[in-house]
């Protein structure tokens, strides 16, 4: 039995001074009260009430133990309430992880109308590259480019993630304009560290809707987009990602994007997260909230420049 439930029978009888009124009290046997004190007298090795035929009394013991377990009991029935209230009322922290590029598009403000909507919850946002472990670190909801393979996770899908391969105009004009991804056997690529298979590093495109993988000499790799656009940008590599990394670029005309016709179309953001039962209000009118907003703002954003 837990000690909490025994420790709330023993005050009951103290309270009411008759295992009888206790055990009425507490829609229990007067036979499981009386075993229940005796139980709890035994984990303490201690004797806590006197007992009559008529009435019940503290020992010096007993005493002892009313005292102290009033703030404990207090403090478990108030922390319980709130813990209620969470389950109900969307509030407290919510533990977000994203991909790098995501803190400079659209997530800030994603964000911002949902605490505008929400103003009793607060958020935490780890931006990272690395593959992160949703249990081992906390998080809640982990904003993900996929398709994702862990089986553990449940994932819901937000909205397709256009791929931009792209490179600075003086990069295209030292190696020339591809025009079927073949071609990219000739060029230099700026590479994240996941298209590193073991087995060289692999671009995948699709042509006549079947998806081919394209080996890349790989000038540089890297776990942050940000190092590899601004190696772009220099003049280094081609880069071959999301456009929402590199669509300020591609609007100023510093990076200029082809095959687009071949970029895979398989890629989607997903909201992926490890319990489908009792999440808290907080996280579940968050994915709820994402699943709405970002898929609205998905169909209204317009393909990436060619």
């Amino acid at each position: 039995m837990d000690s909490l439930e025994l420790i709330k029978t023993f005050r009951e009888v103290a309270q009411q001074g008759n295992f009888s009124r206790a055990a009425t009290r507490l829609n229990m046997s007067k036979g499981t009260v009386s075993k229940y004190i005796a139980e709890l007298e035994t984990r303490f090795g201690v004797r806590l009430l006197n007992r009559s035929t008529r009435s019940v009394s503290l020992t010096d013991a007993g005493a002892l133990l009313l005292e102290r377990s009033t703030p404990v009991l207090e403090m478990v029935e108030l922390t319980q309430s709130e813990l209620q209230e969470r389950a109900r009322q969307p509030s407290g922290r919510v533990r977000i992880s994203a991909p790098q590029g995501m803190g400079q598009g659209a997530l800030p403000d994603l964000l911002g109308q949902f605490m505008g909507v929400y103003p009793d919850v607060d958020i935490s946002l780890q931006l990272t590259s690395r593959p992160v472990d949703l249990a081992e670190e906390g998080i809640d909801i982990a904003l993900r480019l996929g398709p994702i393979q862990d089986q553990n996770l449940i994932v819901r899908r937000l909205v397709p993630v256009k791929l931009v391969l792209c490179a600075s105009p003086r990069y295209w004009r030292r190696y020339g304009i591809p025009k079927k991804p073949a071609d990219l056997a000739e060029h230099v690529g700026l590479t994240h560290a996941a298209a590193n298979t073991g087995n060289g590093t692999h671009w995948r495109f699709e042509e006549e809707g079947r998806p081919v993988d394209v080996p890349i000499r790989s000038r540089v790799d890297s776990t942050e987009n940000a190092v590899l656009v601004q190696l772009a940008l220099q003049g280094f590599g081609a880069i071959y990602l999301p456009a929402l990394v590199v669509q300020s670029h591609l609007d100023n005309g510093e990076l200029q994007a082809h095959l687009q016709d071949y970029v895979r179309k398989d890629m989607w953001l997903y909201a992926a997260y490890l319990q489908r039962r009792h999440n808290s209000a907080a996280v579940r009118a968050l994915l709820e909230f994402l699943e709405e907003r970002v898929s609205a703002q998905g169909k209204r954003t317009s393909s990436p420049a060619r």
